[in-house]
């Protein structure tokens, strides 16, 4: 059986969860904090970054965005990526804003875990207008009232799915859903497949600061 190295509030981790539960595929879920000292990470991605797919025969996949494309191939059913190549390509760039997005969160909460006076600024400034930004644009893209993509759910709502719930395990205070209301109507909807509800991210207790 396949095995998956992740952390319970991971955004990335939760996509290829939502993308293993979707697809039926079994596998054992192992949960580690990548930078404690007897964290496996580091010996199966040479980045010590999660998620990891561990395979059967021992090789291993890493990034999430890898990992959703390996399950695609060797699992191609059901189908969780476009047929279409502009559906694709839209799906991607939805992935691709909500990586961001979430890239950007992370390093807004480590900049918080480091004591107020040695803070910056202008770094949370940027960080913060590339969450504002990511946020409106894929406001922008996504249609209300259903899913991301071409009227199916698939690769579009798994990655943005997967950001918003980051966002409220993380940063409940942005306040997305007022400025997003049909973001939130989005999640709600989601948050009802068994794939998101098995997933719902917590805050995992960290035992050594990294900042």
């Amino acid at each position: 059986m396949m095995r998956l190295l992740s952390a319970t509030p991971s955004p990335y981790a939760r996509k290829v969860r939502i993308a293993l539960a979707e697809k039926g595929i079994p596998f054992e879920l192992v949960t580690e904090v990548p930078w404690n000292p007897d964290a496996t990470t580091p010996r199966y991605n040479p980045l010590g970054k999660l998620p990891v797919l561990i395979l059967d025969d021992g090789q291993t996949v890493y990034e999430s965005r890898l990992i959703l494309e390996w399950l695609e191939l060797r699992h191609p059913d059901p189908a969780l990526f476009p047929r279409d190549p502009d559906e694709l390509l839209a799906a991607k760039r939805l992935e691709v804003l909500a990586d961001g997005v979430c890239d950007a969160l992370v390093l807004l909460f480590w900049e918080r875990r480091r004591p107020e006076a040695h803070r910056s600024r202008p770094w949370t400034g940027r960080q913060t207008r590339k969450v504002e930004g990511g946020l409106k644009e894929i406001a922008r893209l996504v249609p209300p009232g259903g899913y991301c993509v071409g009227g199916r759910f698939g690769l579009g709502d798994i990655a943005v799915g997967s950001l918003l719930g980051f966002l409220d395990v993380r940063f409940p205070e942005l306040g997305w859903r007022r400025a997003h209301p049909h973001l939130a109507d989005l999640r709600a909807r989601l948050a009802g497949r068994p794939s998101f509800a098995a997933t719902v991210p917590v805050p995992q207790p960290l035992g050594h600061d990294v900042v």
